[in-house]
Formats: C-alpha cells, sequence, structure tokens
C-alpha cells in the first residue's frame, strides 16, 4: 500500500536531514589584559565566565572598573562636589592602565558545515575578533548581538583558537559611538555580558526570523533575512508551527545574496499571549539547509492616542510596576554572577512581581542579557525596553554633538532586530530624560520601521515621534526637599492635587503619559540615605532618625503616593524607581532590598508598596497627620479596578489603636471593569489623645485591598 505524505512535509524533510547546530561557548575563559589593542597577548594568566564581567576574573584585575564618566563629571559640577572650571572630557577619564581585554578558549566544531557564524550577543566596550591567529572582524556596538563569519578560517576536524577583544573602557570606543550615557553611574565595568555561540549552517543560512502577530485575522506574519554563502540556487523557504499547516515559497539566490521573504502564516484559534496569560508558540523555519526555531506570543500592545490608554489585545490595560537598572546594578558589590544565574533572575522577574501585584517593567538606561527577556516572556511581564541614552534636558548640556547620526541609526536599528520576537517587549523607549530632536527625527522613523509589530515609541523629554506614541513623567515631588533654601514637599498637599501630568512629561503635547519614577524617597538596603535623600530624611525625620524608620518612612510615603497617581486615572501606566540598582556607599539611589543576593526584600516595602499595587486600587485622601478630639471630616477614598472583570463588596473604613479597631464605618462599593469612583464617609476623631491608624479596607472576592494613614489625635 502506497503511503501519500503532504506535500509540506515533503518540503520539510531537507529540514529535518540538515538541522543548524548551535555550540554554547558559554562558560570559563582565559582573560588576558594590554595597553595596545593590535597583538593578541602571550598569556592568559585570569580566568572568568562568559557570560559575565571581568571583575569576576581570577586572580583579580586591579582597577578593573574606574572610568568617570563625562556626564559623571557634570553632575558632581552641579552638585558643587567639583569646581566649574573642571575640564569636560569628551566621553570620559580612565584611572587605569590598561586599554583592553582579550577572552580566549578552544573549540571543536560538531561536523562540517557549509558555514561557520559566531554570534556575540551583547559585550562592552566594542568586540574584536581573532580564529586561528586570523583577524575576523569588530563589532563597536555595546547593546546589540555582533556576528562574524569563521567560515574561512575554521578548522573542521581539529581545535580552534578563538580570540574576543573588548574595551577595557568606554573611551577605547570612536567617539562617533554612543557607549551609554549615566550620570549616576560610578563605575563601567566591561565584560562579554552576554551569550557567546557558534551556528553551523548549510546554504542558505537564516540570517533574522521576525514574528509578527495580526489579531484582526488569527494570523502571523513571518519575516525571514537569508543569506547565501555558495552558488546561486533555489530553495523552498518553509515555516510550521504545530498544530497548523505549515507554509512554505520557492526562493531563488544568486551567489552571495541576501534576501527577505515576507509570508503570512494562519493560526487560527491561537491562544492569545498576556501578563494573565503567558501564552508561548515556536516557529520552525527551514531552507534546507539551516533551520531556526524562534518563539514569540499572540500579542498586540500599543496606546489609544483618544483614551490615552494603553491597549493590549484590543482592550485597555493599565500599567504596574517597577524599573531595573541593570548596569546599576552591574556596580554593585554584590552582584557577582547573579544576573547569570537562572534562578536568581527566574525569582526576580517571576516569584517577587507576582507577590507585589506588578505586570510591568522598565528595563532602564541600558538593555538586559537575552535571557532576561525570554525569563519575561515567560512570566507575562510587559517591559518598556529603553535604550542606553540619558542626556539630560536644558541646561544639562551634555548630548555628543560629534555623535554620528548614521551610526546611532545602526545602533537602534541592530538592538530592535535583536529584541523584536519578544512578546514581553511592548514598548521601545529611545532615551531617558533626553531633549535631543534627532532622536524623534531621525533615528525613531528609521527604527520604527523595522519593527513589524508597529510597537510604540517614548522618547525622554522630548515630543511624540508619530501620533499614538506616549511620554513619559517623572513627578518627583520629593526632590524639593532636596533643597534647603525652598520649602519641602508635604503629603498633605496630595489632597488639594489632581494628579495630572507635571513639567516634567514633554511639552506641549496631549499625547498619553505615564509615570515610570518617582518618589525621591531612596535608601540603602541598611536604611541610611543615598546622597540624594540626605537633606529630605533630615526634614521628613530630623537628624536623629534611625535607619529602620527611614526604611519604614520610604515604604509608607512611596505606597501613598503610588495610591494617589493610580486613583486618579490620569496615567496609562505606574512605574516606581527602583526595583533593582546599585546600592553601596556613594550612590544617587538604592534599591528596597534586606539582601540583594536572597532577593529578600524590605518587609515595611512588601506591606505597604504591595497593597498599593493591588489591581483593586483603594486610596484615602486624607493626609494630616494630627487632629483635634471629636473632629468632624468628610473622607474620601478614592477605588480604581484594573481587572477587566467588575468587582464589587465591602468597603471599610477603620480606626485602630494599638492594633484594636476604635471605630468602624462600612458601606458597599461596585466597580464596573476598568471603571473608578470616589466613596465617601462622615469620619469623627474619638475623643481619647493618642496614635491612631486609619485604614481603609476593600473586601471582595479575591484579596482585601487595605490603604492606611498614620494620625495622631491631640
Amino acid at each position: 500500500m502506497l503511503t501519500r505524505i503532504p506535500v509540506f512535509i515533503l518540503l520539510l524533510l531537507p529540514a529535518v536531514l540538515a538541522q543548524r547546530v548551535t555550540l554554547s561557548l558559554d562558560g570559563s575563559w582565559s582573560i588576558a589584559d594590554s595597553a595596545d589593542g593590535n597583538a593578541i597577548p602571550a598569556a592568559f594568566d585570569r580566568q572568568g565566565p562568559v557570560p559575565g564581567l571581568t571583575n569576576l576574573a581570577r586572580p583579580e584585575f586591579p582597577l578593573v572598573d574606574q572610568f568617570d564618566s563625562r556626564e559623571l563629571i557634570q553632575n558632581r559640577i552641579r552638585q558643587g562636589r567639583l569646581t566649574p572650571s573642571t575640564p569636560l572630557p569628551e566621553v570620559g577619564v580612565t584611572r587605569q592602565s590598561r586599554n583592553y581585554f582579550w577572552y580566549r578558549r578552544t573549540f571543536r566544531p560538531a561536523g562540517r558545515k557549509q558555514a561557520a557564524i559566531l554570534r556575540v550577543n551583547k559585550a562592552q566596550f566594542g568586540t574584536a575578533v581573532w580564529l586561528n591567529g586570523r583577524k575576523i572582524g569588530e563589532h563597536p556596538y555595546c547593546f546589540s548581538a555582533g556576528y562574524f563569519n569563521l567560515t574561512g578560517a575554521i578548522r573542521w576536524d581539529a581545535d580552534n583558537d578563538l580570540v574576543i577583544r573588548i574595551g577595557a573602557h568606554p573611551g577605547v570606543v570612536p567617539k562617533e559611538i554612543a557607549v551609554g550615557t549615566d550620570f549616576e553611574k560610578i563605575k563601567w565595568t566591561p565584560g562579554i555580558y552576554d551569550s557567546v555561540s557558534l551556528i553551523l549552517a548549510d546554504n542558505p543560512v537564516i540570517e533574522t526570523v521576525q514574528v509578527a502577530p495580526r489579531l484582526a485575522d488569527s494570523s502571523i506574519v513571518v519575516e525571514t533575512a537569508i543569506r547565501n554563502y555558495g552558488p546561486a540556487r533555489s530553495v523552498h523557504l518553509a515555516h510550521a508551527i504545530q498544530g497548523w499547516p505549515a507554509i512554505h515559497q520557492s526562493v531563488t539566490l544568486a551567489s552571495g545574496e541576501t534576501k527577505t521573504v515576507e509570508q503570512t502564516l494562519s493560526m487560527a484559534g491561537a491562544k492569545l499571549w498576556s501578563p494573565e496569560e503567558p501564552n508561548l508558540y515556536t516557529v520552525e523555519t527551514s531552507t534546507g539547509g539551516d533551520t531556526m526555531r524562534t518563539r514569540f506570543g499572540m500579542r498586540e500592545f500599543h496606546f489609544d492616542p483618544a483614551t490615552k490608554r494603553a491597549v493590549l489585545n484590543g482592550k485597555p490595560y493599565f500599567l504596574r510596576g517597577s524599573n531595573i537598572t541593570f548596569h546599576r546594578f552591574l556596580e554593585d558589590p554584590k552582584s557577582g554572577d547573579l544576573p547569570w544565574r537562572d534562578e536568581w533572575v527566574r525569582k526576580l522577574l517571576i516569584d517577587i512581581p507576582k507577590q507585589m501585584h506588578w505586570n510591568s517593567f522598565r528595563f532602564c538606561i541600558g538593555p538586559v542579557p537575552d535571557r532576561w527577556l525570554e525569563i519575561a516572556d515567560e512570566a507575562g511581564l510587559l517591559i518598556q525596553n529603553e535604550f542606553f541614552m540619558w542626556t539630560g534636558g536644558e541646561g544639562w548640556s551634555s548630548w555628543h554633538d560629534w555623535w554620528s547620526t548614521p551610526l546611532l541609526i545602526e545602533q537602534y536599528k541592530e538592538w530592535v532586530r535583536d529584541n523584536w520576537n519578544h512578546p514581553s517587549v511592548a514598548l521601545w523607549d529611545a532615551s531617558n530624560e533626553t531633549v535631543a530632536p534627532v532622536l524623534g527625527a531621525e533615528v525613531i522613523p528609521a527604527a520604527r520601521k523595522l519593527d513589524l509589530s508597529h510597537r510604540s515609541w517614548e522618547n525622554g523629554y522630548n515630543p511624540p515621534s508619530a501620533p499614538g506614541d506616549p511620554v513619559e513623567d517623572h513627578p518627583y515631588l520629593f526632590s524639593r526637599n532636596w533643597d534647603n533654601d525652598k520649602p519641602g514637599f508635604s503629603m498633605t498637599e496630595l489632597e488639594r492635587m489632581t494628579g495630572s501630568k507635571t513639567a516634567n512629561a514633554a511639552h506641549p503635547t496631549a499625547a498619553p503619559v505615564f509615570i515610570n519614577e518617582y518618589g525621591w524617597l531612596w535608601v540603602n538596603r541598611d536604611g541610611s540615605p543615598t546622597l540624594l535623600t540626605e537633606k529630605v530624611y533630615a526634614k521628613l525625620l530630623g537628624p536623629n532618625a534611625t535607619n529602620e524608620q527611614r526604611i519604614e518612612t520610604d515604604s509608607y510615603l512611596l505606597a501613598g503616593l503610588t495610591e494617589f497617581w493610580r486613583a486618579h486615572r490620569n496615567f496609562a501606566g505606574v512605574l516606581h524607581f527602583v526595583y533593582l540598582t546599585g546600592s553601596y556607599p556613594g550612590v544617587f539611589t538604592s534599591d528596597h532590598f534586606r539582601d540583594v543576593e536572597k532577593l529578600e526584600l524590605h518587609q515595611p516595602f512588601v506591606d505597604y508598596v504591595g497593597q498599593a499595587f493591588q489591581p483593586l486600587g483603594v486610596y484615602i485622601n486624607f493626609w494630616q497627620p494630627r487632629l483635634k478630639p471629636g473632629t468632624q471630616r468628610r473622607i474620601a477614598v478614592m477605588m480604581v479596578n484594573d481587572h477587566s472583570r467588575d468587582v464589587s463588596g465591602s468597603l471599610d473604613l477603620t480606626l485602630e489603636r494599638g492594633g484594636e479597631t476604635v471605630a468602624r464605618w462600612a458601606q458597599p462599593f461596585a466597580l464596573p471593569a476598568l471603571a473608578a469612583f470616589t466613596y465617601s464617609f462622615d469620619f469623627k476623631a474619638p475623643e481619647a489623645s493618642g496614635s491612631y491608624l486609619l485604614k481603609a479596607t476593600a473586601r471582595h472576592s479575591g484579596e482585601p485591598t487595605v490603604s492606611r494613614r498614620k494620625l495622631e489625635i491631640q
């Protein structure tokens, strides 16, 4: 009996016979350093991890991260820590004698193929590659993958000697190239901080695959770039997803030709990707000589200029979350190899965000390793992916006029290319707190064209580049307390504020706005103030406050601010600053970890801020520190419902003393999906003086939400 095999299976059979082989080169490498970048060192006398940083090498390299950037010097001049006459370097000033680090290891290919491509996911500062003594090429960018064709130099049946050179500091990269700008970054540690792999394949080789969902007809657009390193040929380009019919197309390629092909694959009945249900699929692409597996999620995300809301999969969606400044965390003495431990990153991005009721993060001022985004895809996080660009606004004067706009465009394009398939990447962010017309006029439009998912772009303090693009707002109300010559901010002012956009956001614009920084209440992990909050806590608590009091105050006030910004519904999202960053003496900001190695947060932060980010939000619009006995007043309790379903229950207002309830008021509440409403209570203060806790509790079928205010009756 003759068995008939479907045509698409026959077309995919060559892919089974000619699979891509990917050899991970992660692990321990030999490392050396030098001042000269042209000659490979004779001796490699240290060992260090890839991925990782050079400060993890053993024996240690002295002064491995000593570099003062131009922006940091500017910041110190503004703060009076350096004289105004301090000269500004073009990029920065190194405090070390070396200019380069060299990584070395051997490998043997797993069989012979027609092409061998080395991929260095990300390295700083700049990458150059030698194989078996022959220089292969250079890749100057720090935030995107570099690809190197090893085919002409590889030994297929023997060991190969691979050497990768990186810059020891940003100063060795040509000044025309942006290597990262951060006014508060103190250390600049080099390293191959993402994975390295060897791709072995036959022709034609798949260079990139981009998958863009189309929810209107439950399909995906698949864009494939293929390169033919051999003679002219015709091939069948095929895509297959388990559970759906495969598609194929005949493609003719000349010798040395690269061709980009766009195809559409129907996925009727596919499950959508969301923070609540992060469903993932994989498409397998084949050219007959090469195969690639690409993971993606069926989701669309944008901002609606009419409602000024974020829209996920066709429905309004409110963002709640925080920030991660990965490159600042690399400065932390305790960071070590934590960023490359899978279990640590999973707890950071999955377990704790669920506990804190977060659905989004900004990866702030610089990219993370690819593995972080893979885990974010699985966690269901919506990521605002920010390029390493912070040059400030008017008066900061840090935009580097010598940067090459064509090279900047190329950097942004590569950055988009590397991240376009992650469903977690919901929004491109071109800069932080930056005023630079060239970004909106030239850079963003050029990079935007590459993204078939049509994500929105946010652009610092510049006006939006296109309709529907959002702007960021950084309402640091407590920054007023930083200046001894001005009255400090008091939470009582919130009772008369509407939570509208502040002057920090780009003006004039009627674009959607979200907050991705607020607070100015940072304390170090031990509870001591940071450089930016010494005067803040002196005003709030006086000169003799304890570390425990500062941690409690930080958590209590930050929760109140979170409730306030959410309650007034003026923003598409509220993301506090900052969840993870560096924390050690001399830093400007800090995070909320009691123990960052174990990822244990300060308990007051969990108690207060975790409640403030509940999907069902509660905000007591009352901040008076004290009332006279018997005082009567009307207290408003504002509620927001971020759920996509109606929520109803009981809203209780209680007054407690010493853990005992001394008064209680209650009324039912009912909030439609995504709605907001304000309930009022006629409150009367007790006659007995003392310290009390005013508490509003929303009880419903889910976890109760609590808002708290400390109150003195006297």
